[in-house]
C-alpha cells in the first residue's frame, strides 16, 4: 500500500502481497484492462473503484483462494456483476482439472462482460444468466462444493437465495463488512449452521465468513 494513501495499491504490491504466478499476475492485468474498457459503457463497478482496482476488488478477491480446496472443485459464484470474487476464484482454478466455476448473474450486459472475459483468460467457467434463487437447467442435482457471493445481497437473503444448492458437503465463503455480526444473527433467526471467521486483507472491520452445515429451522 502506498504511503500517500494506506487505502490503496499498485499492481506490484499486488503480486508482492499475493505472490501469484507470473500467469495469474498477467491474467489480473487482462482483466483489469477489459473492466476499464467495458466500464466506459456499462456500469459494471462504481467508476470511483477503478482507479483502486488491485485493492478493492483484485486483491478483495483473490484473498479468498487460500481458503478454497485445491482438489477438483465445482464453485457457484452468486450475483457475479464484474466477476468478483467468482472469476478470481477460476483463475485460481485455472490449472486444476476437472474443477469448474459457474457466475450466477442476472443483467445481461454484465453477463456478456463475463464471457468476454472467461474466453480471453480460457477459464474453466461459465457466465450464466438468470436471478440467484433460480436454478438453471444445468445445475440441477450438480453437487456444488463452494458458493461465493461478494457485496450481494444480506446474509439472511443469501442464504435464502442459495439454499437449493446446499448440499451436506456444501461451504459457503462469503466476505462481509463491519456489520457482518448482525447479519448472522438476523441469519440465525432462520438457520442452523456451522460458522468461522477470517480476517480480512482489505479491511479491519470485514471479515469473511466460512458457512457449513447449512439447515432451514423448523
Amino acid at each position: 500500500m502506498t504511503e500517500d494513501n494506506p487505502h490503496s495499491l499498485d499492481a506490484n504490491e499486488f503480486q508482492q502481497i499475493t505472490n501469484v504466478s507470473r500467469e495469474t499476475f498477467a491474467d489480473f492485468q487482462t482483466w483489469n484492462n477489459l473492466l476499464t474498457h467495458w466500464n466506459k459503457k456499462i456500469n459494471l463497478v462504481s467508476p470511483s473503484t477503478i482507479s483502486n482496482y488491485w485493492l478493492r476488488h483484485a486483491l478483495d478477491s483473490w484473498q479468498l483462494t487460500p481458503l478454497l480446496p485445491t482438489q477438483p472443485t465445482i464453485l457457484l459464484d452468486l450475483g457475479s456483476g464484474a466477476g468478483f470474487p467468482g472469476l478470481a476464484a477460476a483463475i485460481f482454478y485455472k490449472n486444476i482439472p476437472d474443477s469448474h466455476t459457474y457466475l450466477i448473474e442476472a443483467n445481461g450486459k454484465k453477463c456478456n462482460f463475463l464471457r468476454a472475459v472467461i474466453r480471453k483468460l480460457n477459464l474453466p467457467a461459465t457466465a450464466i444468466q438468470a436471478r440467484a434463487e433460480q436454478v438453471p437447467d444445468h445445475l440441477q442435482d450438480k453437487p456444488i462444493d463452494i458458493i461465493t457471493a461478494r457485496a450481494f445481497a444480506p446474509l439472511p437473503k443469501l442464504l435464502t437465495y442459495s439454499a437449493s444448492y446446499w448440499t451436506e458437503n456444501t461451504q459457503g465463503i462469503f466476505p462481509k463488512g463491519k456489520h457482518w455480526q448482525d447479519e448472522v444473527e438476523a441469519a440465525k433467526q432462520d438457520w442452523s449452521l456451522s460458522l468461522k471467521t477470517t480476517p480480512s486483507k482489505t479491511d479491519l472491520d470485514a471479515r469473511i465468513l466460512l458457512i457449513s452445515n447449512l439447515q432451514r429451522k423448523k
